[in-house]
């Protein structure tokens, strides 16, 4: 009898080590189960609560439209970088490079858009004294001083073309035409971003200073790069 006892307890308690080992797997399949399908439920990818309220609220959305719009001009910026080194490159190396002379609406355009980039940044420093009466004004004597510039800048064109200095007459005014165009492209994607902002500000009151603020420095921030290539293309035209 007592020789019986320790293999009887020896072959219960390996019983017990074997249910351990291999039975909790099984046991608890059904619960992880449960679990990972109700963590997908409650759709831990979605932002918080919180998080919407920020981003509407503007305190996560205004830093993510700043970054993207430097993003996007850096982008601009070497296009445009690309396109003036084409064109030193084509200077030094034709034969047939001929330089077109400068229309005198060049220098005109070049005082407008000095002038609109004044008018953003006024917009700007009264947004920042919640003065909307004095933003929404000068905020659309900027976007309409653009339009001016755009009208000239299509005379200037013609002007040109009455003279005979056509794109296919020679490479030099093929590159005017080329960055004078791209140029002008920019400021018209400006306008539609201007136009959306300035229908905004007019339906908006000093509750929504916050969104405005955003809108015109944004802007200002765009044509203020605008006008540096300008001046750039400029400086390019005149040495050319």
């Amino acid at each position: 009898m007592s020789a019986t006892t320790p293999n009887t307890s020896q072959q219960l308690l390996d019983d017990e080590v074997k249910r351990y080992n291999y039975e909790p797997l099984g046991a608890l399949l059904p619960f992880h189960i449960v679990g990972i399908f109700s963590r997908i439920t409650e759709k831990p990818w979605l932002p918080t609560d919180d998080r919407i309220v920020r981003l509407h609220t503007g305190s996560v959305g205004t830093h993510n439209r700043k970054v993207a719009l430097i993003v996007f001009l850096c982008v601009v910026g070497s296009v445009f970088f690309l396109l003036f080194a084409a064109t030193h490159m084509r200077k030094v190396m034709a034969v047939d490079w001929v330089p077109m002379p400068e229309p005198g609406l060049i220098w005109v355009n070049s005082l407008v858009l000095v002038g609109v980039s004044f008018a953003f940044e006024i917009a700007r420093g009264a947004v920042n004294s919640t003065n909307l009466l004095r933003t929404r004004s000068f905020f659309l004597l900027a976007g309409v001083g653009t339009v001016v510039f755009i009208v000239l800048q299509s005379i200037a064109w013609q002007q040109l073309l009455a003279l005979n200095y056509g794109a296919k007459n020679n490479p030099a005014n093929a590159f005017f035409y080329l960055l004078t165009g791209a140029h002008a492209v920019h400021l018209l994607g400006g306008l539609v971003a201007w136009w959306r902002a300035m229908r905004h500000m007019r339906q908006s009151d000093k509750t929504e200073i916050s969104k405005i603020r955003m809108s015109v420095g944004l802007c200002a921030i765009y044509w203020h790069f605008l006008l540096f290539i300008w001046v750039a293309m400029v400086a390019l035209f005149v040495t050319t």
